[in-house]
């Protein structure tokens, strides 16, 4: 795939994070950019309208088989610069990543693709620490719910913490 001149690439954005650049400034800068670039083939089929890629949602949105209820649509520019802010301060690239993942989904800027997103950021930010990449498998999916739930409604992060580690030593 051919790169635009001053495209941001999920590609590029991690190789920077590799080569040192500090994760949080690659992560406050470019979430947006992944998002519209993960997603634009959502827009080429239909799912999507193409303003939806752009800026975070304007409405509430609640989760299917869930009890949390993200952050108002008021809130959530306040909410994601103290998130931004929280991984750049956090010294542990390993509770950098998982709280960043938790916290983003917690917060839920966009109306779809926020769980997607979330995991990208959590990958992202284990790159910084020399950590593998972590696949959150499929077969796991209602394990991983249930974690993410847990996090979400009690605040208890504990499991969803577990759960992570025990993906990210299954990751081939």
């Amino acid at each position: 795939m051919e790169e635009k001149p001053g495209q941001v690439t999920v590609k590029a954005s991690i190789s920077r994070i590799i080569a040192g650049e500090p994760a949080a400034d690659v992560v406050r800068r470019e979430h947006r950019d992944w998002y519209a670039e993960l997603f634009a083939p959502s827009v080429s089929a239909g799912i999507l309208k193409r303003h939806q890629l752009v800026g975070y949602r304007s409405g509430p949105v609640f989760i299917r088989n869930s009890q949390h209820v993200p952050l108002p649509r008021e809130a959530l520019l306040d909410a994601l610069e103290a998130l931004f802010d929280l991984i750049a301060e956090e010294p542990h690239p390993a509770v950098r990543a998982v709280l960043g993942k938790h916290l983003f989904v917690f917060i839920h800027p966009y109306f779809d693709g926020n769980g997607r997103i979330g995991r990208f950021l959590m990958n992202a930010l284990f790159a910084s620490g020399g950590y593998p990449w972590t696949v959150i498998r499929v077969s796991r999916r209602a394990e991983y719910l249930q974690a993410l739930e847990q996090a979400s409604v009690s605040g208890e992060i504990t499991l969803l913490a577990r759960f992570i580690a025990r993906e990210m030593a299954q990751t081939p």
